[in-house]
């Protein structure tokens, strides 16, 4: 008989070996993780490598939205794949109802940044889209022209931004969401001041959340008149030899991805009404106040902006794009909209609006555009990767002398993001 003790040596072997085990397994998984970061760390720096850099070394980023949009109309409008009021110059020789495709509304944009320029941080963007016109062709709207929409350059310091380029009206800078109206926002023409001019802007204050800012800019004098193809005159805002003048206060709540702010704000032009001979032109005011707000509250986002004032076309459509009367006064005007966006999901929202401008009828004259609404309701959808899908519903009502003339406006697009 063989009798084996098995003491407490062996046990000791035996977790000893069981440690080792864990030992050998723990720095297994070490060199694994390690591995993993490596080719992490290796990834990154081919897309630094690969990423797109300027002359002077700062970082570009290039984004955009090409859209195709298919559109029709219940009436004859200014504008038939954006249309902002309808026309009354309609017979029985012109078909009042129509339908088309266009892609004038695709986005190009890119921005640069740098930390330290001058002691601030420094940020550059423009943004184009296609519709400038259309070459006079047989393509027609197939041959969009490009077009400058937002240029700025900016720097900001910890309690101050300067901005200097194109951009929004210091009074009126929230738009409306839509997937139909990008070239011109929704609103336009019925509330919304929009138009996008040459300006200097400081901010004072309101650098983070739960902060008032002081807001001073001087714009480009406009007054919307139409300009030839080739050729540009002085408008009858250049001929006051005065700039446009707008001063904001705003108070901002949240500074994320879904900024969160109210603000009022002033503005003073003025205009030449007479000849661009006279020596002494008569001058006539282009003012405004207004007040605008984005208010996101979880799914929800709250949109407006009101204002009233006189001579406002110059601004984007003011007085349904009328400023001088007949006799020569100024127009004035009163207008506002208000939008609801719900988002339940990161791929998917639908929001509703109205905007109203309404003139005093006195000084549009009998043939003017007396009031005019417009009420639209949208869907849009990211079903994968950078596609985008949309769909929008547009109402318009334009009051003339004696009538109202009614055209609903039907979008339906389809794209990609980049």
């Amino acid at each position: 008989m063989i009798l084996v003790t098995v003491g407490p040596g062996a046990s000791a072997a035996r977790a000893q070996d069981s440690t080792r085990a864990r030992l050998d397994s723990l720095a297994e998984a070490l060199r694994q993780a390690q591995a993993r970061l490596e080719a992490l760390e290796h990834q990154v720096a081919e897309a630094t490598e690969s990423g797109v850099h300027t002359r002077s070394g700062t970082r570009m980023e290039l984004t955009g939205r090409i859209l195709v949009q298919a559109f029709g109309n219940t009436r004859r409008v200014n504008n038939v794949d954006d249309p902002q009021f309808v026309r009354p110059d309609t017979s029985s020789a012109v078909p009042v109802r129509g339908g088309g495709m266009s892609m004038r509304q695709s986005l190009i944009a890119f921005r640069i940044t740098s930390p330290d320029v001058a002691g601030a941080q420094f940020s550059g963007d423009v943004q184009t889209d296609f519709n400038g016109g259309q070459q006079p062709s047989s393509g027609g709207r197939t041959f969009p022209l490009i077009r400058l929409r937002v240029a700025r350059a900016t720097l900001r310091w910890t309690k101050s931004e300067l901005m200097v380029g194109q951009d929004v009206p210091v009074i009126a800078q929230t738009n409306p969401i839509s997937i139909a109206a990008s070239a011109t926002p929704d609103f336009a023409g019925a509330g919304n001041l929009w138009l996008w001019l040459p300006q200097a802007r400081l901010t004072l204050g309101g650098m983070a959340p739960n902060t008032a800012a002081i807001q001073l800019a001087v714009l480009a004098p406009t007054n919307g008149d139409p300009a030839a193809a080739f050729d540009t005159d002085l408008d009858a805002a250049e001929r006051s030899q005065r700039p446009f003048l707008e001063g904001r206060l705003r108070y901002r709540w949240e500074m994320s991805e879904r900024p969160a702010e109210i603000g009022c704000g002033a503005h003073i032009g003025w205009i030449a009404i007479n000849g661009a001979a006279s020596l002494a032109p008569s001058l006539i005011r282009s003012q405004a106040t207004a007040c605008d707000i984005v208010a996101p509250v979880k799914i929800l986002e709250f949109r407006a902006e009101a204002y009233r004032g006189q001579a406002l076309r110059g601004l984007g459509g003011g007085g349904i794009g009328q400023s001088v009367s007949p006799t020569g006064t100024p127009v004035q005007d009163m207008g506002g909209w208000a939008q609801l966006n719900v988002a339940p999901s990161p791929i998917w929202s639908f929001g509703a609006g109205a905007g109203l401008d309404d003139p005093r009828d006195q000084d549009v004259g009998p043939n003017g555009r007396q009031r005019n609404v417009s009420a639209a309701g949208y869907f849009i959808t990211h079903p994968s990767g950078p596609l985008v899908m949309g769909v929008e519903v547009r109402r318009l009502a334009t009051t003339y002398a004696g009538r109202k003339l009614i055209s609903d406006h039907f979008n339906l697009a389809f794209g990609f993001e980049f």
